[in-house]
């Protein structure tokens, strides 16, 4: 396949304030596409929609920046299944004996046996995206502090996070590719056959909506289909809630 991402430029650090601020501190500097920044600590750690990313310590914690037109007329809708997908291979990749209890839940957390083990925070600033990612190695945040369960790898073996950022990045080139040669729908399909299933009972929760019905799949865009009792719905974005501990837990973020 030919190759669409740079060739990747890996920066480790024993601890920065946000991964992701600084490669978008850097972008803004004229950093060119490629840079990866990989810290084993984060102070000021942030996941999407505002919350903050709690670091519970020995965590990946990995930011990559890009170039949003290196994949000709695609939209940036579509970010968050390459991504996912390449976050999912590069982490069944180091540690294998988790790839059976691994699922992506819409649009791009990572769960370990039904529990949030990783999360992707994308953001753009005119062509350049930066995409953080975060994963639970050695151990989850507390439930308490965190509002809901997490999981970690601790009990499938604790990967070292340079060969977890590599890994990633790796699989980011290859999925990247996939995109850009196969097209959108291959992606999707790829993305789904390592999601939760289609008929899985889901809550979507966005401001004052609350909607509850079965997984349908993918529209041809990438928005949520969501089966309930008044029909067919379209979600393009929301918190999906998976098992009525996540649902108890949501309003606590």
């Amino acid at each position: 396949m030919k190759a669409v991402c740079p060739p990747w430029r890996l920066e480790c650090y024993d601890e920065l304030t946000s991964t992701s601020d600084v490669c978008m501190e850097r972008v803004r500097a004229g950093e060119p596409p490629g840079l990866a920044l990989l810290a084993l600590r984060q102070t000021k750690g942030r996941g999407s929609r505002g919350r903050q990313w709690v670091d519970p310590g020995q965590s990946l914690a990995l930011s990559m920046t890009l170039d949003a037109g290196c994949i000709p007329d695609k939209a940036l809708g579509g970010w968050p299944f390459v991504a996912s997908l390449a976050f999912y291979e590069g982490l069944a990749e180091v540690v294998p004996t988790a790839r059976a209890c691994l699922s992506i839940k819409w649009p791009n957390d990572i769960l370990l046996s039904g529990q949030k083990l990783g999360g992707i925070l994308i953001e753009q600033d005119g062509q350049s995206l930066v995409i953080g990612m975060g994963a639970n190695l050695a151990q989850a945040p507390d439930a308490e502090t965190l509002g809901r369960q997490a999981a970690s790898l601790a009990h499938y073996g604790i990967p070292e996070p340079r060969y977890v950022a590599e890994a990633i990045l790796r699989q980011m080139s290859h999925w990247c590719a996939v995109w850009a040669e196969q097209g959108f729908s291959v992606l999707c399909s790829e993305w789904l056959s390592r999601a939760h299933p289609v008929g899985t009972p889901l809550v979507v929760k966005g401001g004052t909506t609350y909607e509850q019905g079965l997984f349908a799949g993918l529209a041809p865009d990438g928005r949520l289909l969501l089966e309930t009792e008044n029909g067919m719905k379209m979600i393009a974005t929301g918190d999906i809630l998976l098992s009525s501990q996540e649902v108890g837990g949501a309003a606590r973020h």
